[in-house]
């Protein structure tokens, strides 16, 4: 996402600013989520793995409903949709990775 000139996260002002900062933070912690992944799957192999798999993918459905049950479809909001959308993202993403990364270190 190329943005001239990029908005100034640190205090966004304007909405626009506000939903393109929201939304890095979410891919953010979406590369954390990712990498966490990594590390449980070097970690666990045959059943193990694929119900870690199973859960995995049941537990993106979830997030994204959840979001989508919290924040409605976009076609019923207005400019702040996005923001409120990323913000959920990221929230149960950032929760996801500490699972993750918390049973990684137990099975260690």
């Amino acid at each position: 996402m190329r943005i001239s000139p990029p908005p100034e996260c640190k205090e966004p002002i304007t909405q626009s600013d506000m939903n393109i900062c929201s939304y890095r933070d979410y891919l953010r912690a979406d590369i954390a989520l990712n990498e966490a992944w990594q590390e449980l799957t070097r970690s666990t192999s045959g059943d193990q793995r694929k119900r870690h798999l199973d859960a995995q993918r049941k537990w993106l459905a979830f997030r994204d409903a959840q979001c989508l049950a919290e924040n409605g479809p976009r076609s019923e909001s207005g400019t702040i949709w996005p923001l409120l959308q990323n913000t959920c993202l990221t929230s149960l993403t950032e929760a996801r990775t500490k699972q993750l990364r918390d049973h990684v270190e137990i099975e260690h």
